[in-house]
């Protein structure tokens, strides 16, 4: 599979997952989340998620396990809202990256003053 066509149902599939977290999932226990990034295999039957979540490790958890408990959902969704042959085993994954940068914001501004 060519990469441009790959990196297009990446995008694609981000899209989806995103509106859907806005629009439609209303489990308590999903917090502030934002899809940073989608991987899919070449044969586009598994896409790894990547998530981040504003707030603390219980904020995480929570909704870590409410996206989990929502894959099936989430799989039936994009299977009627994407022409694709193959809907990807979904996964969703933890992207720390956001605090990871604050962190070293942070540690440069101290060494900064």
């Amino acid at each position: 599979m060519q990469g441009k066509r790959l990196d297009r149902v990446n995008q694609l599939i981000k899209e989806e997952v995103s509106l859907l977290l806005q629009r439609e999932l209303k489990d308590p226990r999903l917090g502030f989340v934002t899809v940073t990034e989608v991987e899919t295999s070449k044969d586009l039957r598994q896409a790894k998620i990547f998530v981040s979540v504003l707030g603390g490790d219980e904020q995480w958890k929570g909704s870590l396990a409410a996206l989990t408990s929502a894959r099936g959902f989430v799989r039936n969704w994009l299977r009627q809202h994407l022409d694709l042959r193959v809907t990807p085993e979904i996964a969703f994954l933890p992207d720390r990256s956001m605090e990871h940068a604050a962190r070293i914001q942070a540690l440069l501004k101290e060494l900064k003053e």
